[in-house]
């Protein structure tokens, strides 16, 4: 039964959430934490972190953790993972198949430009979702997020802000 129930979350996930990772994270938060609390919402954001230094996509790199939590074994994990990469790739081999035809069709590109905005939404949902008591329980951790996000406004190099976010976690913590 659990299987069945990791196998329908995930693929859930992976029919409904549009615009990539960050913009699944509430709904894999509902799922994963809310609905059936396989996850805390501190452990969600310890798998996005670890995602950020990981390869691979956030919702793979946390169907694949779940899976593996969940049900205890590599099993469990395939089967997340599986699931959650189904709809997109079923949909891709859709869109290749007929590419040729739709590229062009007025309402493939009116319905492509509604999804921008609701896509910038739901990244900004999952922003606001990670910004908890749970997940900023320190000063140090406020410290660090501001100077990120003002680095960031500036438009600082990704690269060294990563190496400098994880200097000032281990000095600090």
């Amino acid at each position: 039964m659990i299987y069945l129930q990791l196998f329908l979350s995930f693929l859930k996930i992976g029919f409904f959430g549009f615009g990539g990772g960050y913009a699944m994270l509430t709904l894999i938060e509902s799922e994963t934490v809310s609905g059936h609390a396989w996850l805390t919402a501190a452990q969600l954001t310890d798998i996005v972190a670890i995602s950020q230094m990981t390869p691979g996509p956030i919702a793979i790199n946390c169907a694949t953790y779940v899976g593996y939590t969940v049900t205890g074994n590599v099993w469990g994990s395939a089967l997340a993972t599986f699931a959650v990469c189904l709809p997109a790739l079923t949909l891709m081999m859709l869109i290749v198949t007929f590419y040729t035809r739709l590229r062009n069709n007025p309402y493939v590109k009116n319905i492509v430009r509604w999804l921008r905005p609701l896509t910038v939404g739901m990244i900004g949902a999952a922003a606001l979702m990670l910004l908890t008591p749970e997940t900023f329980t320190d000063w140090k951790s406020i410290v660090i997020f501001a100077v990120v996000a003002v680095a960031t406004w500036f438009r600082a190099d990704s690269i060294i802000m990563i190496l400098l976010a994880a200097a000032a976690g281990i000095i600090l913590y």
